[in-house]
């Protein structure tokens, strides 16, 4: 004969049918109360699905922005060297002397230089604003997804 103190073992004559009906009940109830955690625990699986997703087209939209800005930008500097350039030999074909042709494509370095620097920092600084602009929104979706 089985016990009844025995979770693993189950013979229908063992019971009576009152027990038999409390246990159903029980059975029912838990359930129940699983059907609701995996209700509740699929809703927010849902939710920061979609919240991830509106992240992601956010920072590809943005990235999108900045990468327009960032060709933009590198064609204002090709543009600005490409004049530079066309000055320099316009002083250079004007020149009257070995000394002052010199003199021109040292100022013309001079001036390259300097350029360079700037359109560099220019472009490191866009850049960087572009790169953290993208993150931005997956960064506030992550933190609402792990706060809630």
């Amino acid at each position: 004969m089985v016990l009844k103190s025995d979770p693993f073992s189950f013979s229908p004559t063992a019971y009576s049918s009152a027990g038999l009906a409390e246990m159903s009940e029980g059975m029912r109830a838990m359930a129940e109360s699983g059907l609701q955690q995996a209700r509740e625990g699929y809703e927010k699986l849902r939710e920061a699905a979609q919240s991830g997703n509106g992240a992601l087209e956010a920072a590809c939209q943005t990235a999108a922005r900045g990468a327009g800005d960032y060709t933009a930008m590198l064609l204002q500097i090709a543009r600005t060297n490409v004049e530079g350039s066309f000055d320099f030999v316009h002083a250079l074909l004007g020149s009257k002397s070995v000394a002052e042709a010199v003199g021109v494509t040292s100022d013309h370095a001079r001036r390259q230089f300097e350029l360079l620097a700037s359109q560099s920092s220019d472009l490191l600084e866009l850049g960087q604003k572009v790169a953290t602009d993208t993150v931005e929104p997956i960064k506030a979706s992550a933190a609402w997804t792990f706060n809630t």
